[in-house]
Formats: C-alpha cells, sequence, structure tokens
C-alpha cells in the first residue's frame, strides 16, 4: 500500500477575511505587533500582500511588501512561532524575490531588528547585504527605540 501524498503548504493573496488569523500570529510573534490599520491600509493601497497556508495546520506565514518605482521594499514577513525553524521564512522570502524578478524590479529592501540575529541570517543566506542603519527605528518599550539594520538584495538575472 503507498502513502498518501501530503499536499504542501499553498501561497495566495491575503484577503480582508484573513486579517483575524493573521492578527492573531502577529500578536503571537512579536511584542511591538502591526496594527489591524496597518493591514487594512497595505491592502487598501495594494500592497503586496500573501500568506502561506497549510491544509493540516492553517495560516504559517505571510509577508506586506510594496512596490517603489524599479524596486521593492519587504514591510512584514512573519511565521507563526509554532511554525518557525523548518524553511517557511524562506519559502516566502523566495516567492517574493521571485514575484520581484517577474516585475522586472532591480532592487528588494527591508528594515530588521538589529536584534533579530536570526532573521538577519536567513536575509543573508538569500544574498541581501547590510547597506545601512535607521538608529532609534522600532520601538523596544517604556520610551526605548531599537536601531533598524537595512538590507538590501539586487535582483539581476536570477
Amino acid at each position: 500500500m503507498s502513502a498518501m501524498l501530503q499536499p504542501g503548504p499553498q501561497l495566495r493573496a491575503i484577503e480582508y477575511g484573513d486579517l483575524e488569523a493573521v492578527l492573531a500570529v502577529e500578536r503571537a510573534a512579536y511584542s511591538f505587533p502591526w496594527t489591524r490599520g496597518n493591514f487594512v491600509d497595505s491592502l487598501a493601497a495594494g500592497y503586496l500582500a500573501e500568506m502561506l497556508v497549510d491544509d493540516r495546520v492553517g495560516l504559517v506565514g505571510y509577508y506586506v511588501a510594496m512596490a517603489g518605482v524599479g524596486e521593492m521594499h519587504l514591510l512584514n514577513l512573519t511565521v507563526t512561532p509554532a511554525q518557525q525553524r523548518r524553511g517557511h521564512s524562506r519559502t516566502l522570502l523566495d516567492a517574493l524575490v521571485g514575484r520581484c524578478r517577474d516585475q522586472g524590479l532591480a532592487t528588494l529592501w527591508l528594515e530588521v531588528r538589529a536584534s533579530n540575529v536570526r532573521a538577519r541570517h536567513v536575509y543573508a543566506r538569500r544574498g541581501f547585504a547590510e547597506v545601512g542603519l535607521r538608529r532609534g527605528y522600532y520601538p523596544a518599550g517604556k520610551a526605548q527605540r531599537e536601531d533598524a539594520i537595512v538590507m538590501s538584495l539586487p535582483l539581476g538575472e536570477g
């Protein structure tokens, strides 16, 4: 008897009806999560917003990115804590890079917390370079701020 193949997670656009699930992941993953308004505004503005969904576990992760002239800016990439360290962030990032290349964009930009070593490692392994610093970019509690590392990925022929 042969084993049944389990389909993998599928990528699809985030819709307004998905926001409760997305917000639950956002709140579980971050001390300073995006608000419903951040997601609503992103969807209303037509930003690229996609989620990775698995029939067995539900929402795995998502990203939101804003297109500019010849470039894309990754605003949020999140994997639900229970699904982290399984390659899902790489899957999401690779999907976004593919969308950028399909659109003929030259560069993908992002900011990441200086303290988020795991994410910085994922980005570096995908070819991103640390190109700048935004001092005090992120909230860090009790009127404190945390620096962001600016990273970029050239999107030449790939």
